[in-house]
């Protein structure tokens, strides 16, 4: 393809011609979304088996995916995101957060996520689906955490904003008088408001944990920021950070920008052992109905049948 002179130092001109077209987009989707092989691939995009396997061959070639063995005989490949590749999640999540707006829902975010809108019928349609397998997320201090895990019975799997850096800093149980003549110093402080539904589930924690049902909470913070709330609001449940976008692009979570960062919409998930999405629960307008709703669900996915 022939181009410009000056695209020749453009890095949005250079990134155009990776990714192509828009079956290169959809590859990538896919592979985010735990899709490695090709057969599954085919399947998922509807792709034919040599232009498939002509977008895989360019995107090898430009360092985004990398070829691995897993079967001799016959010979089969998966397809991994290299680092490059990886990095390219947060453009995958920022390019559904602009078509759940000005496409699906016509400028109008909340459109699309209104029941019978494209945001609601996409996530509801998890229901059945799987976790991808060894899909880790940041914990507070840095180290890779599952999330799923299987030891559980039962995950319950919440999605959250975050707290707003630029807000003031509120205390899960009130107002705390050591800390009213403390202002606050940055996303990282620790009156930082842990959200309501991290207060909920920390009092929920201790049942739940004795029916082996494990909780979890995912947001775009960064880990330090994550583990200001845990501090904050002393919560025995990990909080993960999505910060690169690796669970919403696998699960084609809905976000929105607020702040100057791409945040998670509230949902909850309730996964089994087996890693499949048993419940969905979207839009949470009644966030402790809702935490008291998954609990339930979750309970009676870990009871034995």
């Amino acid at each position: 393809m022939k181009m410009h002179n000056a695209d020749e130092t453009c890095g949005t001109a250079q990134a155009a011609m990776v990714l192509g077209d828009w079956w290169n987009v959809l590859v990538l989707r896919e592979v985010a979304r735990g899709h490695v092989r090709f057969d599954a691939l085919a399947a998922e995009i509807g792709l034919s088996r040599k232009v498939l396997s002509e977008r895989l061959g360019r995107l090898v070639a430009h360092g985004v995916l990398n070829r691995s063995l897993y079967q001799r005989r016959p010979v089969r490949y998966e397809y991994l995101f290299t680092e490059a590749g990886t990095a390219l999640l947060p453009l995958l999540a920022a390019m559904q957060d602009w078509g759940d707006r000005w496409v699906l829902g016509d400028g109008d975010p909340g459109a699309a996520v209104a029941d019978g809108g494209a945001v609601h019928a996409r996530v509801h349609a998890l229901t059945g689906t799987r976790v991808p397998d060894g899909l880790t997320l940041p914990g507070p201090g840095g180290e890779d955490v599952p999330v799923v895990t299987p030891d559980a019975s039962a995950t319950v799997l919440f999605t959250f904003p975050g707290a707003d850096p630029h807000e003031p800093a509120a205390d899960p149980d009130g107002p705390d008088p050591e800390r009213a003549d403390r202002a606050p110093d940055g996303p990282d402080r620790e009156g930082a408001d842990p959200a309501p539904e991290n207060r909920l589930f920390r009092d929920a924690w201790p049942a739940a944990r004795a029916r082996g049902v494990r909780i979890v909470g995912v947001s775009t913070q960064l880990p330090h920021e994550q583990g200001a709330l845990v501090r904050a609001g002393a919560l025995p449940h990990p909080l993960l950070s999505d910060a690169g976008h690796v669970l919403t692009t696998a699960l084609r979570l809905p976000a929105s920008r607020s702040a100057g960062r791409l945040r998670l919409t509230r949902l909850i998930l309730v996964v089994d052992a087996a890693r499949t999405v048993r419940h969905v629960l979207f839009p949470v307008d009644d966030i402790e109905g809702a935490v008291a709703r998954s609990l339930r669900l979750a309970e009676a996915c870990a009871r034995p049948a």
